[in-house]
């Protein structure tokens, strides 16, 4: 049987932290930190998945983030976090961005999508990076002000160049190729969910 997935709960309001962790403990090996330093502490090559505040005592979870992917931590990163979503967002290295408060089907949900994405090749996991931050962003502002922020056309320009480079590789695939894919996330899929 393969060993559980880890998830690292980084969040500066204990009693929030305790209480993700107990809802992701029956499926995962979770570990908390309670501020930047700490998460830094537990972070190691174990680690599938950070799920990191940015509001946190001493230096900010966006200062984890730029050190999770310095140091070329291979983890899903999500963001969640009472902090609404600005255009700086676009330019932090998360992989999804979730505003508290979030309920337990949401969380487990969250973590389980961020562990299927990690499959996937570094061209796809960036997509879906990519979409999220489009999709946060567009949450939260007017299509006026999404027109007039070059960080945004930049976002919607690399999504569309990284679309029509995925597309083709699909096109290069055949049959048995689909079929072996479809074979492998469902193998993963079912070692998962037991």
């Amino acid at each position: 049987m393969p060993e559980p997935a880890t998830v690292l709960v980084v969040e500066d309001e204990r009693e929030l932290a305790d209480l993700f962790a107990d809802w992701l403990a029956d499926s995962y090996d979770v570990r908390t930190a309670y501020n930047a330093a700490d998460a830094l502490d537990e972070l190691d090559e174990d680690v599938d998945v950070v799920l990191l505040d940015r509001r946190l005592p001493e230096r900010s979870g966006d200062d984890v983030l730029a050190a999770i992917r310095e140091h070329g931590y291979d983890c899903q990163v999500a963001v969640v976090t009472a902090v609404d979503p600005d255009f700086d967002t676009l330019e932090l290295g998360f992989d999804t961005y979730v505003v508290k408060p979030i309920e337990r089907d949401e969380l487990e949900s969250l973590v389980k999508r961020l562990l299927a994405r990690s499959l996937y090749n570094e061209e796809v996991q960036q997509y879906f990076a990519l979409a999220s931050k489009r999709a946060t962003i567009e949450t939260t502002k007017t299509d006026a002000e999404l027109a007039a922020d070059e960080r945004y056309q930049q976002l919607c320009e690399d999504i569309r160049e990284l679309r029509v480079e995925l597309d083709q590789r699909i096109t290069d695939l055949d049959e048995d190729d689909f079929l072996a894919v479809f074979h492998d996330l469902q193998t993963h899929e079912e070692a998962t969910s037991n």
